[in-house]
């Protein structure tokens, strides 16, 4: 085991540790501030194979996080009003099951991701963020002109959904669910990593020519990380959601798709816990500053700034010795 494995395994200890300590000290707003970062880094986990395994420079990664978002408060408002999803030609009832909602947010996601892929990735560099982030634009307006569902107040769900054997009210519970999906995805990228396509897809970053003359289409690998990508953000948004227990078009915003993508910096672009570590930072820092300053992401800024020119590797290359993931 390496010193970045061992790194990784103190972050994971750490972040299931603290709620437990928080749950016997009678604290639940530390629980939901774990939960927070949990849901958090799956949403730079998903960013990060895109951008650290692929490198797509996403700038709009907040679409798939508010499809999640908006899946899960669609389903769970019409099964909280008892009315129909859909009445013609078929019924379909709403759900406050997770396990359904999770489905349905991740098949959205990866239909998203497809669409937008296969049109941004025809272009690149510059060009690949602005399309990414025009898209973002465009559903964050379409979320705020779509009165059936909160327009620009959004969308309150009263009761958190459920899953079965749980209470998902309880912190504690709650916390245990995101932290088992989260290190469910992790061990899935850490797979994926090592797999051909993994491999195939890293040597497209490094070189497309490279990669086309044995056969091999880049703008398949790319699109396929991008779903991939787009289907795990998705997912984070509906437990974002669900832990908030609102949705609004905010989720949409690209300020939080800027703010994914500091998670991945701050903890390490291709880094299998890059992400987590980036959220908890990032969660810290707007509990702790956050009460002493509105102008707390200055403090976070300074922290980004010092990371790229100092850091390339971001904290866990730092912490590890292994500098830069990628040669």
């Amino acid at each position: 085991m390496n010193r970045e494995q061992i790194i990784n395994l103190v972050l994971l200890a750490g972040l299931a540790l603290v709620p437990l300590w928080a749950w016997l000290a009678d604290e639940p707003f530390t629980i939901t501030l774990a939960t927070r970062a949990a849901i958090l880094a799956l949403a730079g986990t998903g960013l990060n194979i895109a951008l650290g395994t692929g490198g797509l420079v996403s700038f709009g990664h907040a679409v798939f996080f508010g499809i999640g978002g908006y899946a899960m408060g669609i389903l769970a408002s019409h099964a909280q009003n008892y009315e129909p999803l859909v009445q013609w030609p078929v019924v379909i009832e709403g759900t406050q099951s997770l396990p359904v909602i999770w489905i349905v947010a991740v098949l959205a996601g990866a239909l998203a991701a497809l669409v937008i892929g296969a049109l941004s990735l025809r272009t690149s560099g510059v060009y690949f963020i602005m399309i990414t982030l025009a898209f973002g634009q465009m559903f964050y307006y379409f979320a705020i002109s779509w009165p059936a569902y909160g327009g620009e107040d959004g969308l309150a769900i009263y009761v958190r959904n459920a899953f079965p054997g749980l209470n998902t009210l309880d912190p504690i519970q709650y916390f245990a669910l995101c932290f088992a999906v989260l290190l469910a995805v992790l061990a899935f990228n850490a797979r994926l990593i090592r797999s051909p396509f993994g491999l195939a897809l890293n040597a497209a970053r490094q070189s497309a020519q490279r990669v086309e003359t044995v056969g091999i289409d880049p703008f398949r690998l790319r699109l396929a990380a991008f779903v991939l990508s787009g289907a795990i953000t998705a997912l984070a948004g509906a437990l974002f959601a669900d832990l908030n227990r609102f949705v609004s078009p905010a989720m949409f915003s690209w300020q939080l798709s800027g703010e994914i993508m500091v998670f991945v910096i701050l903890g390490g672009v291709a880094r299998l816990c890059g992400p987590l570590a980036g959220a908890v930072v990032f969660v810290m820092l707007e509990h702790f500053l956050g009460g002493l300053s509105e102008y707390w992401h200055i403090f976070l800024g300074l922290l980004l700034l010092l990371v790229v020119l100092l850091a390339k590797g971001g904290l866990i290359g730092q912490l590890s010795g292994r500098g830069a993931a990628h040669g």
